[in-house]
């Protein structure tokens, strides 16, 4: 995380952070960054978190589970501009420790610490062969350790 973005300003504590900035491909035709490009990141922040947590892609496939989004959703609150200086935050929540957790996220403007986007991702575990839900595996204890208990969503 930057050291100009406050700690305060976030929706939960201790965020694992990606830094982000629009580039010229990312710009639509209303001129701010497009809706798309944030999905986008939210993938990348998740997988980089997994890969923080010692669960990479390879691991998945070996283990021939995953955890797959069951339904995603976001709130574009304002918008971006090219070049502009973003940080996405990512949190993992308790689900029943078996099947199902959700993941956050929350995406501030450095320049003054805005809340530009909100994502939520309902996740399953799945079994990569059959893409049915299966139990999460004992590999999986890295995304519960650092799961908390899941308080109501922020207002957008």
């Amino acid at each position: 995380m930057p050291p100009d973005m406050p700690a305060e300003g976030w929706d939960h504590p201790a965020p694992f952070t990606l830094d982000v900035r629009p580039r010229a491909e990312d710009i639509d035709g209303l001129a701010h960054t497009n809706n798309a490009v944030y999905v986008r990141w939210c993938e990348q922040a998740g997988w980089a978190h997994s890969d923080s947590l010692g669960l990479t892609l390879a691991d998945y496939q070996r283990l021939d589970r995953a955890m797959a989004i069951r339904r995603g959703e976001y709130d574009y609150l304002q918008p971006t501009g090219e070049g502009e200086p973003l940080v996405l935050g990512t949190w993992l929540f308790t689900g029943d420790g078996k099947l199902h957790m959700e993941r956050r996220f929350q995406l501030r403007r450095v320049a003054d610490g805005a809340t530009v986007m909100r994502g939520r991702w309902q996740l399953v575990c799945i079994e990569l062969g059959s893409g049915r839900p299966r139990r999460m595996p004992p590999a999986f204890a890295p995304y519960l350790q650092v799961a908390v208990d899941a308080p109501p969503a922020p207002q957008a």
